[in-house]
């Protein structure tokens, strides 16, 4: 038992425990499920009824939609709110830092409830804008706080060797701090994109189900019951890991490009 704990690698065994009952075999049992069919036969006829279906596609295609506005409005607001906290030195990062954590404190799902609420209170309809509302409030955070670590630990010698040169703000911005600031906005955007395009009780509680997403449709086909719909919902998950696997690769650019900020 001692030389078991004295073996650095016996460490990992509970972490490939994990993985391999929590990840592995999940994923597995989806792949399984998505190419067979209710014998348990192989089949591909659930990704053709997905194609086939052009509401499924349509659906598909707006969730895709809603994600990248999503994202978009999540960089426009959180880049400036990081800029902000990473480059003061005073208390005010810190308060601003506080108020994006308190909110993040609660349950996603208590939190788009309470906005339901607000938007009844003040009398606003629920539909597309309350949807884009509540994805960015519940996402935002997860942009600006890898923009800001990325921000907080740039080397200020940059900065002051780009003034030395004749740079002004608006050049030290555009060659130095925001192209070495792109590891944290690509982190930012895979963050708020993977959740967003695979959400579904945000829509369902911001439109009152009058708008389906894919994560609705996944959703519904395994509650529906029946093996039948159990195999075509793990295909539509399947389908829906490959697009989220997908934008781990997507924007990635040349580290030693990055950190060279942009100064050639």
């Amino acid at each position: 038992m001692i030389r078991l704990f004295q073996n650095r690698r016996s460490w990992a065994a509970p972490y490939i425990l994990f993985l391999v009952l929590l990840v592995v075999l999940p994923l597995v049992l989806i792949a399984y499920y998505a190419f067979t069919d209710a014998a348990g036969h192989f089949t591909i006829a659930n990704f053709v009824q997905f194609f086939t279906k052009q509401e499924a596609v349509n659906t598909f295609i707006y969730s895709i939609a809603i994600a990248v506005i999503t994202t978009l409005i999540c960089l426009l607001l959180g880049y400036p709110a990081a800029y902000i906290m990473a480059m003061r030195s005073f208390s005010t990062p810190q308060v601003m830092a506080m108020l994006f954590i308190l909110p993040m404190w609660i349950n996603f799902l208590l939190r788009t409830i309470a906005t339901v609420e607000l938007f009844h209170m003040f009398g606003i309809p629920l539909g597309e804008g309350a949807l884009l509302f509540g994805m960015v409030y519940d996402f935002l955070p997860f942009m600006i706080y890898p923009i800001y670590n990325t921000l907080q630990k740039m080397d200020v010698s940059l900065l002051e060797a780009a003034h030395d040169l004749g740079a002004n703000r608006v050049q030290t911005f555009t060659k130095v701090v925001f192209p070495l600031s792109m590891p944290g906005i690509y982190s930012g955007i895979v963050m708020v994109f993977m959740p967003t395009v695979s959400t579904f009780a945000i829509s369902e509680l911001l439109t009152h189900n009058k708008i389906t997403l894919f994560g609705s449709l996944i959703q519904r086909s395994f509650g529906e019951g029946g093996i039948a719909m159990w195999n075509y919902g793990a295909a539509l998950s399947l389908i829906m890991l490959i697009i989220i696997g997908a934008t781990s690769f997507f924007g990635q650019d040349d580290t030693e490009a990055e950190q060279k900020g942009g100064l050639l």
